[in-house]
């Protein structure tokens, strides 16, 4: 029997990839903190990169980073972001911004403007006139300048959208998405997470940023209309959960939950938690006029599902459901495609994989909880 055609397109592709390493890209980083050290294991991964130089707010850093991962030859000796920018001499492609949250929209500004490729970490910004700003940049310059959202790379975050796409659903009118952690504050990985100067948002930015870009890119990113939002802090700045220094310092959000109007019909239920007196706040729901889809949560949000998904519908009459099986990760880790996919786009011209048209959505309504 002939296998189906449209079965085949649910398939996942791990043909090996050839990869032109004949003229390489040449890379800076902005920000040799924690989530750099993701960032420069994936990069050393790609045969085409040269990572140049990098540099840090904080005064030897940078050198102590590249030593740390066996990177020769790169130029740390810079105050600033921009001294590094400016510096013509390294030929530069691309930037890497991997800054706490209120340095993101500077260093990208002035990459863009400078007329180089920008691989910038999430949250987009930390308010929304921030990522209008550097939209603008963005715009003027013509290059390429994508957000890292890796889980939308995930097979399993693909097959959402190819669920909702197929019709199998209906009208989507309600969703229901977020999740969390029990105990999951990262003050083990830095206080830049948890205080206003340097993060600006916490849960709702660190991790709240993925799940509501899991449904969102799922139906399509329709334009947030309302926003009513909540916002809370009592684990942080309790030192039954927090050292005495940590909660003193905890001024950012370590719950927050959103009642969003979508354009469409479409009603967005939302709630997000680094800590919390429950396994899980709910599981992702996708109700629509034929069908409902269930995404298991996860125990801390890893970048997938927390198990099989279920559509729940009528066939013949009768009320079923349809188990969707976790489709097992093969090949290149998440971080590895988000490296790679925004260096393809770089190379060869085409759009950034996560478009800053898409997360600006997202942005607004992280901006109004």
């Amino acid at each position: 029997m002939a296998e189906d055609k449209d079965l085949n397109a649910f398939k996942e592709s791990h043909e090996e990839k050839v990869i032109d390493a004949s003229k390489k890209l040449r890379v800076g980083f902005i920000g040799c903190g924690w989530i750099a050290g993701s960032h420069i294991k994936s990069f050393l991964k790609q045969p085409d990169v040269e990572i140049v130089a990098g540099c840090d707010l904080v005064p030897g850093k940078a050198k102590a980073f590249f030593e740390k991962y066996g990177v020769t030859g790169a130029k740390t000796d810079y105050a600033s972001h921009k001294e590094m920018i400016a510096d013509k001499s390294l030929h530069l492609d691309a930037v890497t911004i991997c800054t706490y949250n209120r340095q993101h929209a500077e260093p990208a500004i002035c990459a863009l403007e400078n007329g180089l490729h920008v691989l910038l970490e999430k949250p987009f910004t930390v308010t929304l006139d921030e990522a209008v700003a550097v939209m603008k940049a963005e715009k003027k310059s013509g290059k390429i300048l994508s957000i890292g959202f890796q889980p939308r790379l995930d097979e399993n975050m693909k097959m959402i959208g190819k669920i909702v796409r197929s019709g199998a659903l209906g009208k989507i009118y309600y969703i229901q998405t977020g999740g969390g952690r029990r105990r999951g504050i990262p003050t083990p990985f830095g206080t830049s997470f948890i205080t206003d100067g340097t993060a600006g948002i916490g849960a709702v930015g660190d991790i709240g940023c993925y799940s509501l870009d899991m449904v969102l890119n799922a139906i399509g990113y329709p334009k947030p209309l309302t926003v009513t939002g909540y916002t809370s802090n009592y684990f942080g700045t309790s030192t039954d959960y927090e050292s005495e220094a940590d909660a003193k310092r905890f001024d950012v959000d370590d719950f927050a939950a959103a009642f969003v109007r979508l354009e469409g019909g479409i009603i967005l239920d939302f709630r997000i938690a680094w800590a919390m007196h429950l396994d899980t706040p709910g599981d992702s729901i996708i109700m629509g006029t034929k069908g409902s889809l269930r995404i298991p949560s996860t125990d801390c949000w890893n970048g997938t599902v927390g198990g099989p998904m279920t559509i729940y519908h009528d066939v013949a009459g009768v009320q079923t459901q349809t188990t969707i099986p976790v489709i097992e990760s093969k090949g290149p880790g998440l971080f590895d495609r988000k490296i790679r996919s925004f260096l393809d786009a770089v190379k060869y011209h085409t759009a950034a994989p996560v478009p800053t048209s898409q997360i600006l959505y997202n942005q607004a309504i992280i901006d109004h909880i």
